[in-house]
């Protein structure tokens, strides 16, 4: 195997197990030894990096939980070293203590308080986030800091400001009590929906899609349907959601070159997910609570629906984007309004949607703007506007593929001019 490709093996393990591990390793030292925990999985993998140059093992998964039960008995010694016990610790008795922690239910349970911990209402939004994709997902500094388009200094002072809460306001590795966790749950909905988003549509600028991170989100929102005491109509349409959306990873992308929805090839959409995002569709409505959520999952079923791109039911999109600017009033539902209203050829609303809008709060995705407008003056004929707006959402964007995909559109324009 290349060193290329075992870095890309290491990386893909690393996505799924780190915090699996971390989240096991806290049930067992608590959160207060947090800062140590990072570092021995950190280590665990480094080591792991550097034995697999050599040889692969049969079975990686296998030898990086072994590998974290070696490190957890390891770190048992280190603790007690540091209180000053000397007592000699009995490796029969602990090996089967500890693999207890390692079994399917005990890994999810671990990982689940992790989420909580995650989004502890002392955590501001902006530490929540940077923990969670630290703590849960295995973000490398540099990743989140590219995710939130951050600096990194920024993003390890927020990560230094959340595990001094964790170890000043003693917060510990349990659930919500019974009367925090609707509140708790939206949290925990919302941090697994920026995961997947930016897995669906990354900030990085060479890489559009990462389907590590939006099946870890699945996973994730799964984990709580799985516990009745967290089942609610918003985890159900963000569950119904996110696999509606990833039912079409395998068609947005083609010789890495973006497939915009209109030219996707649908027989690539993957049934089992569009049958499982109706599933859970239904189910969300039968709860009492409605959300945003509920609104884009219903969004997602109707374009997932559609047999060909021209059956689309725009109509029925706009009215459900209607409601969500009555619920969630944003420029960025002004944006998809005045999509919407360009499939339907109503280009004097469409116009009147775009000129509602300041680009600057679409932040980095301020260059759809420049793109919706430049669509605008195509349809409406006015080709010398529509080729400066699509230079201007070029200059905006900073994923390469999204930019050479605007450019292959400026060159349409050209030769049409």
């Amino acid at each position: 195997m290349s060193n290329s490709s075992e870095n890309k093996l290491v990386d893909h393990l690393f996505r799924h197990q780190y915090g699996k591990m971390v989240a096991i390793l806290s049930k067992i030292f608590g959160l207060d030894n947090l800062e140590l925990i990072e570092d021995a999985v950190q280590d665990t993998f480094l080591r792991a990096a550097l034995r697999w140059r050599n040889e692969l093992p049969d079975t990686p998964e296998a030898w990086l939980t072994q590998a974290a039960k070696h490190r957890t008995i390891d770190l048992l010694r280190q603790l007690n070293a540091a209180k000053g016990r000397h007592e000699s610790v009995n490796e029969v008795s602990i090996d089967e203590e500890i693999n207890d922690y390692f079994l399917d239910h005990e890994v999810e349970d671990s990982q689940l308080r992790m989420i909580f911990v995650a989004c502890h209402p002392s955590f501001s939004q902006e530490e929540q986030i940077a923990f969670a994709l630290k703590a849960i997902s295995g973000f490398s500094m540099k990743e989140i800091a590219a995710a939130l388009l951050l600096k990194e200094e920024t993003i390890k002072k927020r990560l230094v400001r959340a595990r001094k809460k964790i170890q000043t306001l003693e917060i510990t590795f349990s659930y919500p009590a019974p009367n925090q966790i609707p509140v708790r749950i939206s949290r925990v909905l919302h941090i697994i929906y920026l995961i997947f988003n930016e897995g669906f549509h990354s900030t990085k600028t060479d890489e559009l899609i990462s389907k590590d991170l939006c099946g870890e989100a699945i996973r994730l929102c799964k984990l709580l349907l799985q516990k009745e005491k967290f089942r609610n109509g918003e985890a159900y349409a963000l569950f119904a959601l996110m696999c509606f959306h990833a039912s079409r990873l395998e068609s947005r992308m083609v010789n890495s070159e973006i497939i915009d929805l209109k030219h996707q090839d649908r027989s690539k959409w993957y049934l089992p997910l569009i049958v499982l995002g109706n599933d859970s569709l239904l189910k969300s409505v039968e709860f009492d609570d409605r959300s945003i959520y509920h609104l884009e999952a219903a969004i997602a079923s109707e374009h997932v629906r559609a047999v060909q791109f021209e059956n689309t039911n725009w109509q029925r999109i706009l009215k459900y984007y209607d409601d969500m600017y009555q619920m969630m009033p944003s420029d960025h539902v002004l944006l998809s309004k005045a999509t919407i209203f360009l499939q339907l050829g109503k280009l004097k609303e469409a116009k009147a949607e775009l000129d509602k809008i300041a680009p600057d709060s679409l932040s980095q995705r301020k260059y759809l703007f420049y793109g919706c407008y430049s669509e605008y003056y195509e349809k409406a004929g006015d080709l010398d506007n529509a080729l400066e707006k699509i230079k201007l959402a070029i200059d905006f964007c900073s994923n390469k593929l999204e930019k050479d995909y605007l450019r292959k559109k400026m060159q349409s324009l050209k030769e049409k001019m």
